[in-house]
């Protein structure tokens, strides 16, 4: 046989032999085809970012604060280290709802408001590009409240307006009232401020902005959170711009935990008689503490480590259940800044929360000041 017939049939004979022992083609994952990416939902940007604020005496804001310890017990919030704000919000807390139905005026109180709450505090805050709200009651003031209610609720939010308007600041009911509210006199309330400061849609004028603070999740505050969810928090026709999920008696262990309050919102009470409807995610904030005890948490000082963090893609991401058509919830708020209570370490130098609220701020790219709100 030709030398050169023998050579291609021995080439031939070992492509065939090879053939049969490589690794079969239809087995192998072409170089040149890549899989379909999977459809992973955009996070919706956090709008809130918030904190309330106890000032130096507990809640009460019974003093004028001197404005230079103000800032240096304070500077945290309006700087987080690069010149730029670690929340977009503050709610001085609190303000007695009876002396607010009087217009008090006295040694600790002008014209219904705290004498602490002045106009330099608010624009301490604002001149940074951060808005400003006061609460009204609290846990404290539950009593006050009922008898505010009981007494001339159409005053009450009247004087309410009246002195956002003044100050150039929204209002938060924090009505805690869990047994028999008295929602006739709160519907009178915010019918009141609201024939004086309509609901604002685009957020720009600070004293049309109403809030009210409801629980955790929908076991507590029953009634009030039924009321809230089914008439004023709606997204067609909102009477009230948003609810905070308040923190709960204590911090939460876990994200599932938090965000197990918080789904609640989302998801209503449909067994409940009558029913909670559920809430939309644009309609409220989470609650965290940053400081429990002796120390900071941290949510105050290790953002890494935080519930802040943990939670983050929850909040900007859960799905509603029938309650609206986008999907992340409007941010957090944090219980509390500077002296909450007497037990409790204030976060003022050296337990600041730039490294745990700051630290989120920029993490979550927080808008600064805060944008108009999603309405659904």
């Amino acid at each position: 046989m030709p030398r050169h017939i023998l050579s291609l049939i021995i080439v031939v004979l070992s492509l065939v032999i090879s053939g049969l022992f490589a690794k079969p083609t239809l087995f192998a994952k072409p170089k040149s085809i890549k899989p379909p990416a999977l459809a992973v939902p955009a996070n919706t940007p956090i709008s809130i970012y918030g904190a309330w604020h106890c000032g130096s005496d507990f809640c009460t804001w019974s003093t004028v604060r001197n404005m230079t310890d103000f800032d240096t017990k304070n500077r945290w919030l309006v700087n987080r280290g690069s010149g730029q704000p670690s929340v977009n919000l503050v709610v001085l807390s609190f303000v007695e709802p009876m002396r607010l139905l009087n217009n008090t005026t006295d040694a600790s109180t002008s014209q219904g408001i705290p004498i602490g709450m002045n106009q330099a505090v608010v624009d301490y805050f604002k001149s940074r590009g951060v808005r400003v709200m006061l609460s009204i009651g609290g846990i404290t003031y539950t009593d006050a409240w009922n008898q505010a209610l009981a007494t001339n609720p159409t005053q009450f939010g009247l004087n309410a307006a009246a002195a956002a308007k003044r100050l150039g600041v929204g209002m938060e009911i924090d009505y805690e009232e869990s047994t028999n509210p008295n929602l006739t006199g709160l519907q009178a309330f915010i019918n009141a401020y609201r024939s004086v400061l309509p609901y604002d849609a685009s957020g720009s004028n600070h004293a049309a902005r109403l809030t009210i603070d409801l629980a955790a999740g929908d076991r507590w505050l029953i009634d009030l959170t039924r009321k809230a969810t089914a008439d004023w928090l709606n997204t067609t026709t909102p009477v009230l711009d948003y609810a905070n999920a308040m923190v709960p008696s204590r911090q939460p262990s876990s994200a599932a935990a938090a965000q197990a309050d918080w789904q609640e919102h989302v998801d209503g009470k449909p067994q409940f008689a009558p029913p909670i409807l559920p809430l939309a995610p644009a309609k409220f904030t989470g609650g965290l503490y940053i400081v429990t005890g002796s120390r900071p948490c941290p949510e105050c000082n290790s953002f890494s480590t935080s519930l802040t963090s943990s939670t983050g893609n929850y909040v900007q991401s859960v799905i509603p259940n029938g309650a609206g058509s986008t999907s992340g919830m409007l941010g957090y708020m944090f219980w509390a800044a500077e002296c909450p209570a007497t037990r409790r370490v204030c976060t003022t130098p050296p337990n600041t929360c730039e490294g745990g609220v700051g630290v989120g701020a920029q993490t979550y790219n927080v808008p600064i000041p805060m944008g108009p709100l999603r309405q659904s």
